[in-house]
């Protein structure tokens, strides 16, 4: 069963969910978390020294605006809300393939609001 979270991310506050794969449900098992804003496009990622996990099953190097996902590469949670810098036309590009964990409930557009380095928070709902 999925879980709900909250994403605090500098003043804005957003609904989500992470779902059952075992990636995502390592994130469950480490909230909350936290980090600055790192900001690549209209992606926001942070560290998440606690969790470490290879590619799996949902691994993808095409993501959706609103998708949750875990870079192994970086060891980091991301949040996508747009375009990065190796988007193509149509298509939603991460650095390098993620790992799908889960997805924004809320319009996630008001992430393009959060500055580089504010506060990010995780907490289950």
């Amino acid at each position: 069963m999925p879980t709900e979270i909250v994403i605090t991310a500098g003043d804005q506050r957003i609904n989500a969910f992470l779902d059952d794969s075992p990636t995502a449900q390592a994130l469950v098992a480490a909230l909350p978390i936290q980090g600055a804003a790192q900001l690549w496009g209209e992606e926001i990622y942070f560290p998440v020294s606690q969790v470490v996990a290879d590619l799996d099953e949902s691994a993808t190097v095409v993501v959706n605006v609103g998708d949750l996902a875990y870079w192994p590469t970086g060891r980091a949670f991301c949040i996508f809300f747009g375009l990065t810098p190796t988007s193509v036309p149509g298509e939603i590009r991460p650095a390098s393939a993620v790992n799908r964990v889960g997805r924004v409930t809320d319009d996630p557009c008001c992430l393009k609001l959060v500055p580089e380095g504010a506060p990010v928070r995780i907490d289950k709902k």
